[in-house]
């Protein structure tokens, strides 16, 4: 019998080609990669997600097929089948063992066995024949599009799975005539990149709104800042360049008119809703110029019905708009989704995080015995009038009461714990905090650089954007750290990010998964990034719509209290000057903002010497299970606990597996697989006092209840040991065992051993002349293990 790879080549592929598999437009996608697997730590990934066979045709994926050894049951890889095409978004799967075939339709749900697989244009009639017959003009744009191959820039770019389903959601909808297109894609998904795609497509088939293709589509790009209008402008490179046109308020200015000289027009709502005489510059357009509107973060007001940016969309309300989000439905930006309508396409952070494409990331929570503040009298009131008695809370840090030597203290606390190497993004509560932070921070760093930390707010103008382009630069380390209040929860492309430090209280679930976002992009080393959160923040995780799917909720339209919403300062009904005093109105959603002079004096206060002396802090850590629920440190424990009888069935198997290097990697795996990383496992050893212990010992202890050694302890029973090794392979060990007391268990792998007689011996000649050919080194540094673990 055939095993499963001669199944395929011998049965399955010459089956597949007899069909036309594999030619015209088909083609067949052999193993074919779907995610990357989720970051573990020390470089390594979980399994990746990878389909036996894809077939495509037209451009399109059509089916699964997943493939088991002729002597299995044929049905064995049902579940594989269904779970692939459910990402891939594949209505038609099937499991085989070479000999016989079952089928499933994922819309309809039926399942059958069938007599063979069908041809490539079966299967593309099953999908398509009765919109061809009921719809011509629909079927013909869709094959128009899909047919059209992706912009590859020369086969360098390759769409992820998800992105392939956006695209491919987004045209269909588009060929359907929908008016109003929503994509909720996470931050660090490529939404532009989807984007791109989507124009590329219309763009070469001469897809415009009268969709008789007589010309091309002039397509329009709307952001919200500048940055992120770049970007685009830039990522739509590919096109010609002189149809590519950035709409810039000095271009309208030197021409006296807005540009109308190219096809996709890239700018921001501010600049478009400014003009000469209090008219909009968009007016300047005729209603219908534009037939493909995108408006990058969306959520962000400009689906709002109070908002002015809507008024741009109403005014060309005749173009396709095409809204991007990364923020899943929520009470509080449900106009969004009411205006758009449901996504025709979700991927959320979790998926993305789970899948591999984003970086996982911890949680440091962090207490302090001054996270709220009474006035008494051996404190000075620096400026303003303190109310005696009021309790000072988190949301009046920075907003209404200003204690240096408590931001001294916080700052410190940070950056004692963070690597001071590493970019880092510090958000505050106000512009002028996020000031004051900068300078704490540029005092406390170690090695000092008069550029080391900057702040980048929306009054820091050109010079933020140069520090933000800097910082962006994956080339350049200075500057190391930006501080800021709002401007950086959106548009910083920053790989390298590997701290986000939270300073004060973010109340909405859209900007802090925003915030949040900032640190998922992946970078070649970094294998998770770090929440610091001073505010109990991390309580969003625990809201059952942190990252779930989006519901269709009621939007209250009635004002409260029968007042219109607005600005309590400024009386505008939204707030655009980016000056935040306070979080959002848990009644009406709109801030208090500083449009004008006429703002409460903010109290300073000084702390007396004690208790500046007293200050203190402690710091827990949040877990995170398989399936990316947070969980508390006692949760981790008895899940682990439950987990561990069935990967050792006594405390003597355990002993054993860890005392050989190849079984103690794959135990190491196998906890990995079920959610316990060894990045994981390092910080429960904190938790339990534990960090100078052998992982071993951490899971004896929690199996068994057993003592725990140091790792110094252990290595000085197996140096006890060594009576049957020679004396340069005994300092040799007692090298290794150095290196193993330092820095832990890791350093017992075999894929160690190099860098290990590197640093003792400086090359690899030199080893071998002190301690044998390769197979006796890897021998000796393989058998005295053993010792570190007899009982």
């Amino acid at each position: 019998m055939r095993n499963e790879t001669e199944t395929r080549a011998e049965l399955i592929d010459p089956l597949l080609s007899q069909l036309g598999w594999g030619q015209n437009n088909s083609i067949v996608r052999r193993e074919f990669p779907i995610t990357l697997g989720r970051l573990l730590g020390n470089g390594q990934r979980s399994k990746m997600d990878k389909a036996d066979y894809v077939l495509q045709y037209n451009n399109r994926n059509v089916a699964v097929i997943e493939a088991k050894a002729e002597s299995k049951h044929y049905t064995l890889g049902v579940a594989q089948a269904k779970h692939y095409a459910d990402m891939l978004k594949v209505r038609f799967t099937y499991s085989t063992n070479g000999k016989q075939y079952y089928e499933i339709d994922m819309v309809s749900g039926v399942e059958k066995e069938i007599d063979n697989l069908p041809t490539p244009e079966e299967l593309w009639n099953r999908l398509y024949v009765q919109e061809q017959q009921e719809n011509p003009d629909v079927y013909e744009w869709k094959q128009k599009l899909l047919s059209t191959p992706l912009e590859s820039k020369g086969g360098a770019w390759q769409p992820r799975y998800y992105q392939q389903n956006a695209i491919e959601k987004a045209l269909d909808a588009i060929a359907e005539g929908k008016q109003r297109i929503l994509l909720t894609l996470a931050t660090g998904t490529g939404k532009t990149a989807v984007a791109f795609q989507i124009s590329w497509k219309l763009f070469q088939n001469r897809w415009n709104i009268n969709r008789d293709g007589k010309r091309t589509p002039r397509i329009l790009f709307l952001a919200d800042r500048n940055i992120l209008a770049n970007q685009a402008f830039n990522s739509f490179s590919a096109f010609e360049e002189d149809a590519l046109v950035r709409i810039s308020p000095k271009e309208i200015n030197k021409r006296g008119k807005v540009p109308k000289n190219g096809s996709i027009f890239f700018t921001i709502f501010q600049t478009f809703m400014s003009g000469p005489n209090d008219t909009p510059n968009f007016g300047q357009y005729p209603e219908d110029y534009f037939d493909f509107i995108i408006i990058d973060e969306c959520h962000r007001g400009g689906a709002n019905d109070e908002s002015s940016w809507r008024e741009i969309l109403t005014y060309f309300s005749s173009a396709v708009q095409l809204g991007l989000t990364a923020t899943p439905k929520r009470d509080v930006n449900g106009d969004t989704y009411e205006y758009f309508g449901k996504p025709v396409y979700t991927y959320s952070l979790k998926e993305g995080i789970n899948d591999g494409f984003l970086t996982p990331f911890r949680v440091k929570q962090i207490e302090t015995n001054i996270d709220s503040y009474i006035y008494t009298q051996d404190d000075k009131v620096i400026a303003g009038e303190v109310e005696e008695g009021r309790e000072y809370t988190a949301k009046d840090f920075n907003r209404t009461i200003k204690i240096n030597e408590r931001e001294k203290h916080l700052v410190k606390i940070f950056m004692e714990q963070i690597n001071q190497k590493e970019k880092t993004l510090v958000f505050c509560a106000t512009q002028e905090h996020a000031l004051e932070v900068r300078d704490l921070i540029n005092q406390l760093v170690t090695e000092k650089n008069p550029s080391y930390c900057q702040r980048v707010t929306a009054d820091d103008n050109a010079l933020g954007e140069m520090y933000l382009k800097q910082f962006c630069d994956d080339e350049k380390t200075i500057p190391t750290i930006l501080t800021t209040s709002q401007k950086l929860s959106t548009g910083v492309d920053a790989t390298q990010v590997r701290n986000i430090v939270l300073l004060r209280p973010v109340r909405s679930m859209i900007e802090f998964k925003q915030i949040v976002g900032r640190g998922t992009r992946l970078h070649n080393g970094k294998d998770y990034f770090t929440i610091y959160d001073f505010f109990k923040n991390y309580k969003h995780f625990q809201d059952p719509e942190w990252d779930g799917e989006p519901e269709e909720v009621i939007i209250d339209t009635t004002p409260v209290s029968g007042t219109p919403k607005k600005c309590e300062d400024c009386g505008n009904t939204t707030c655009t000057c980016e000056k935040t005093t306070e979080e959002p109105c848990e009644s009406c959603g709109y801030v208090k903002c500083r449009c004008n002079d006429e703002v409460k004096k903010m109290v300073s206060i000084k702390l007396s010497d004690g208790k500046v002396r007293q200050l203190q802090y402690m710091s827990t850590t949040t877990f995170w299970d398989a399936s990316g629920k947070p969980i508390s440190s006692e949760e981790f424990l008895q899940s682990l606990y439950g987990e561990l009888p069935s990967l050792f069935k006594d405390q003597e198997k355990l002993q054993e597996i860890w005392q050989d290097i190849s079984t103690r990697k794959k135990l190491l795996e196998n906890l990995s697989e079920k959610g316990y990383t060894l990045e994981q496992l390092r910080e429960f050893q904190k938790v339990i006092n534990a960090q100078n212990a052998d992982l071993y010992d951490v899971l004896s202890y929690i199996a068994y209840q057993s003592d725990i050694l140091d790792r110094k302890e252990r290595a000085g029973l197996a140096k006890q040991q060594l009576g049957g090794y020679s004396d340069k392979q005994v300092e040799f060990i007692d090298f290794v065992l150095d290196q193993y007391v330092e820095h832990g268990v890791n350093e017992l792998d075999d894929a160690k051993l190099g860098d290990l007689l590197t640093l003792k011996y400086h090359s690899l000649k030199d080893a071998k002349n002190t301690l044998g050919d390769i197979p006796t080194i890897r021998n000796t540094f393989t058998s005295f293990q053993k010792y570190l673990y007899k009982s």
